[in-house]
């Protein structure tokens, strides 16, 4: 079996933290349950996989700060987060724009992880059709919590309001998912060098076992 990483113990130590200090008094417990519930399942399924299947410590470190945002939405719920009322007073926003951090992180994450995989499993013959087809998972995964948290509202009525955050916004859920796609075009621009790197110091450790 093989041995954590320093990096990613310390990577999940730090999740860990913020995880706990964002459960401790949040401001409404359901909202806190509903923010972080996705990045609770992503640490199990990346605990669950992690030595059959290793990411590289680049997306590893950005699953983490990803859920960091969750938990920190989740804490305050994404109406309220004390930065962001700062810098509304500053730029004179009409609104907490920390929800559009949220979105943001679920493009650009997602994107790294899909491409990952994408490479390292070899799925796709033309490498051509990848910056497509990850933006368009990208968006379907940003459609997919857009309609959670219309299921939720349904469900749950009032509750639903701080977990939906739009803030009297009636475009709230298509500049979500805007931002989601900003986020993943940021990912493969500014990010496909640094992980094309990882992945073959990855492959060359490989080759060393063998």
């Amino acid at each position: 079996m093989k041995r954590i990483a320093p990096s990613h113990r310390i990577l999940l130590l730090g999740v860990v933290i913020v995880l706990a200090w964002s459960g401790w008094q949040p401001y409404d417990r359901l909202t806190w349950w509903l923010e972080i519930s996705p990045g609770l399942a992503g640490l199990i399924v990346l605990s669950a996989t992690y030595h059959r299947f290793r990411f590289t410590t680049l997306c590893y470190t950005l699953i983490a700060l990803h859920i960091c945002v969750l938990c920190v939405g989740g804490h305050y719920t994404y109406a309220r987060v004390p930065l962001f009322d700062w810098l509304r007073e500053i730029f004179h926003w009409h609104r907490n724009h920390y929800d559009r951090l949220g979105h943001f992180a679920q493009g650009l994450v997602p994107a790294m992880i899909a491409r990952e995989l994408f490479i390292r499993l070899k799925i796709l013959n033309r490498t051509r059709w990848m910056p497509f087809l990850i933006l368009s998972v990208c968006l379907a995964i940003s459609a997919f919590y857009e309609l959670i948290e219309w299921w939720t509202a349904l469900i749950s009525g009032d509750a639903a309001v701080s977990f939906l955050a739009t803030q009297g916004d009636v475009w709230d859920t298509q500049e979500d998912m805007l931002m989601a796609l900003i986020g993943a075009i940021c990912a493969l621009v500014f990010l496909r060098q640094w992980q094309d790197r990882q992945i073959a110091a990855i492959g060359t450790r490989t080759e060393r076992l063998t």
